[in-house]
């Protein structure tokens, strides 16, 4: 199983998101999973991203993967974090872009999603973390109907930051459950992965 890297000096980004993860967890408020006011914004492929922080639980340095035979371009592999196997997917090719290429910046937000009652821990590769902002609701646009460079149920909305538009991710839908062990069983259906499929879906329903 691939080890993890680990930061050698505190990581900016990964410190104001625990931060602002502890804050929020402090709160009461019944729909706050709904409408999280504070968002992690990354790159990927030149464009500026936002998810919900409370989908966050940590981020990570990009490490060496084990790599899943015969599953679709978007599932890079899977990491050990902590004794727990943890899919990671490329959000570019999960986007229907190429895969992504590692730098120095590369990282991996460990994100939680629901599937009904059941949580799942996933692990996103982005370019690039940026920051952690607020985003009031009142500056919140409705997802585009058309335009858009990926599928219109991956947008929550678009968010307005200094003038620009940032694309606030509906993270359940990009990271189904369902959906993607679908994909990974029908990828391995055609070739020879399917104690691949298995792991990633173990994965998924067990994380």
């Amino acid at each position: 199983m691939g080890q993890i890297v680990q930061n050698q000096a505190p990581h900016p980004v990964k410190a104001a998101a625990t931060a602002a993860l502890a804050r929020s967890t402090a709160i009461v408020a019944g729909n706050e999973r709904e409408h999280p006011s504070q968002y992690l914004t990354f790159s990927l492929a030149g464009e500026m991203f936002a998810l919900g922080i409370l989908n966050v639980k940590e981020i990570i340095e990009y490490g060496h993967l084990t790599e899943v035979p015969m599953m679709p371009a978007f599932v890079r592999g899977v990491i050990n974090l902590r004794g727990s196997v943890v899919p990671v997917i490329d959000l570019s090719a999960r986007f229907g872009s190429k895969s992504t290429e590692v730098t120095r910046r590369t990282c991996i937000i460990i994100v939680e999603v629901f599937d009904g009652e059941v949580r799942h821990d996933i692990g996103v590769l982005v370019d690039a973390v940026s920051e952690v902002l607020e985003i009031p609701g009142r500056e919140i646009e409705p997802p585009p109907s058309f335009g858009a460079r990926i599928r219109a149920d991956f947008i929550a909305g678009m968010g307005k930051v200094d003038g620009k538009f940032v694309i606030i991710l509906n993270i359940d839908k990009v990271l189904s459950v369902e959906e993607i062990t679908l994909l990974t069983s029908g990828e391995a259906a055609v070739g020879t992965g399917a104690a691949g499929a298995a792991e990633i879906a173990m994965a998924c329903s067990t994380a």
